[in-house]
């Protein structure tokens, strides 16, 4: 059962204006016509905001996971506290037929936009239905700031000049704000509030997930934390060393480079789990040196080869990076990308680009270069038209304050879920190996802290970490191993039923072949059989 903090309190007390409103009434049908331009006291919400109000509700049905599902959508905008800050525009589907659950997807990226209320969880399987379609209260909010067009998505940064746009995104703050909002929506439509409250989310929303863990920890039952970018501002400064790197001259690898390097690194490493099937699941035992790729003298004389400055702007990318100097957060590093061991930075969008960072930033460059950019010009400098090449965050100068600053509202997840582990709370964490854009390398470092902190048997009383083989980030492109598993069942199971994942098993949703889902920091060894059948591996270590 959910757990019922202050808040909820005040949510149920809030909604217990609402003729009929308490557990004998409870419906499985929203009323939606109650909730038409309804009003959100503020003192629904824990953190300042000044209310909220419905701006839209709507009847819709729609096919879910190849289930027609009959929901009410309802819009609402949250309200600042700062007049010159945007509104936090969120969303929650009220299903018919409900199944008594709720369930918070987190965002992506800058986010900027809210998340599709009738998607899966990532990483989520093609055989099973998503959230919605089971018939979950679902919601989620822009985290506080609309995404210009004109931008790439999830790569718009210029909310970053507000303050309070700032906490509610890379604190997190919108995220209680639109879970306390909507636990309203859904007492006021159902008369009842969410036996079981879940959050899913990958990348930013990854690192969301594990925010509201450690900052709320009764907020939610369970939650499922994939690929998390969790240290935001410690990989920020990675990615502008290697913005820096990157633009060199001649030290830019294309996408002829790019792709002799993915083959020759797969070609080295793909056996040393005991089959050759395109996929490095040991990629611990990867040591490729890309200096066996140097061209004759150094020189770029074509795409067989590697130049100088290519080979180091690999190593740069692959290998950790520590800035001189401290930041309020104690991070001191990120430990680098994969792509010695499996990666491929040639994945459309999430990639390193098919052009050389410059100044305006290409969109043609890679994801992070351009993620590097925004947050220099909006979060760090504030000044649209500074040129982010010109700063070299292993010598900041005057702007070390501010880094230092951020650091402490980026990077605030600190490990320590005790709080979390004690109220019941149960978290499934996942990470590809082969992931392009957030370094699985930062995900181990965290569950080893969490480890540190907690302790390992009490740690594996809530919290299971899996690294999938080839699986890249969010399953772009086309990745080796494109990972698919129903961590919402096995949440609840455990949340519900207090029965832990046992044997796990992974679907590549592209090849039809089956993988153990391996406990960090076990991977999947071939020992015979049949090649495509999880039962043919067994987790070695």
């Amino acid at each position: 059962m959910r757990r019922l903090g202050v808040v909820a309190a005040v949510v149920l007390s809030a909604a217990a204006v609402v003729p009929g409103a308490d557990a004998t009434t409870a419906s499985a049908t929203p009323v939606c016509g109650g909730l038409d331009h309804l009003r959100i006291p503020a003192s629904v919400m824990s953190l300042p905001t000044t209310g909220g109000q419905v701006e839209a509700v709507s009847v819709k049905t729609s096919v879910v996971s190849g289930q027609t599902v009959q929901y009410c959508q309802v819009d609402a905008d949250l309200f600042p506290v700062d007049p010159a800050a945007p509104h936090i525009k969120m969303r929650v589907a009220l299903p018919y037929g409900w199944n008594h659950k709720a369930l918070m997807f987190g965002g992506g990226g800058y986010n900027g936009t809210i998340p599709d209320l009738a998607s899966n969880v990532p990483f989520g399987p093609a055989d099973q239905p998503a959230p919605l379609a089971r018939r979950y209260a679902t919601f989620a909010s822009d985290s506080g700031h609309q995404q210009n067009p004109a931008v790439p998505p999830s790569l718009d940064g210029s909310f970053g000049v507000n303050d309070e746009a700032v906490r509610n995104f890379s604190a997190g703050d919108a995220l209680k704000k639109t879970r306390d909002a909507s636990l309203f929506l859904i007492r006021h439509a159902y008369h009842a509030t969410p036996h079981e409250i879940y959050f899913a989310g990958g990348s930013t929303g990854g690192r969301e997930a594990l925010n509201v863990a450690q900052r709320w920890p009764d907020a939610f039952d369970g939650v499922i934390s994939d690929y998390p970018a969790w240290n935001n501002l410690a990989e920020v400064l990675d990615l502008g060393y290697l913005t820096q790197v990157l633009s060199r001259p001649g030290a830019f690898p294309g996408p002829e480079k790019q792709t002799l390097l993915y083959n020759k690194v797969i070609d080295a490493c793909d056996g040393l789990d005991g089959l050759k099937d395109r996929v490095v699941s040991n990629p611990d035992a990867c040591r490729f040196n890309p200096r066996t790729l140097r061209c004759p003298g150094g020189a770029d004389t074509g795409p067989g080869c590697l130049s100088d400055p290519q080979i180091d702007a690999v190593i740069a990318m692959s290998t950790p990076f520590r800035w001189p100097y401290r930041v309020a957060s104690g991070e001191t590093q990120y430990p680098g990308f994969p792509f010695l061991s499996g990666a491929d930075m040639r994945t459309p969008f999430l990639g390193f680009g098919t052009t050389a960072p410059a100044n305006p930033m290409p969109v043609t460059s890679g994801y992070g270069m351009q993620y590097w950019d925004q947050w220099v010009k909006y979060f760090l400098t504030r000044d649209p038209q500074y040129n982010s090449l010109d700063l070299d965050p292993r010598n900041p100068g005057k702007w070390l304050g501010r880094i230092s600053y951020l650091s402490t509202i980026q990077d605030r997840n600190n490990a320590d879920l005790r709080p979390f582990a004690r109220a019941g709370g149960k978290l499934l964490l996942l990470h590809g190996a082969a992931d392009e854009l957030v370094s699985p390398f930062a995900t181990n470092d965290y569950y080893e802290r969490v480890r540190d902190v907690v302790g390992p048997g009490q740690t594996r009383g809530f919290l299971r970490y899996y690294v999938v083989p080839g699986a890249n980030h969010a399953n772009f492109g086309t990745p080796a191993f494109a990972a698919g598993w129903d961590s919402l069942t096995a949440l609840e199971r455990w949340v519900e039923k207090g029965q832990s994942p046992v044997n796990p098993v992974v679907t590549d949703l592209a090849h039809n072949r089956t993988r153990p889902l391996c406990e960090f920091p076990a991977w999947p060894r071939y020992r015979g059989g049949n090649p495509d059948s999880a039962a043919s591996f067994t987790c070695a270590r």
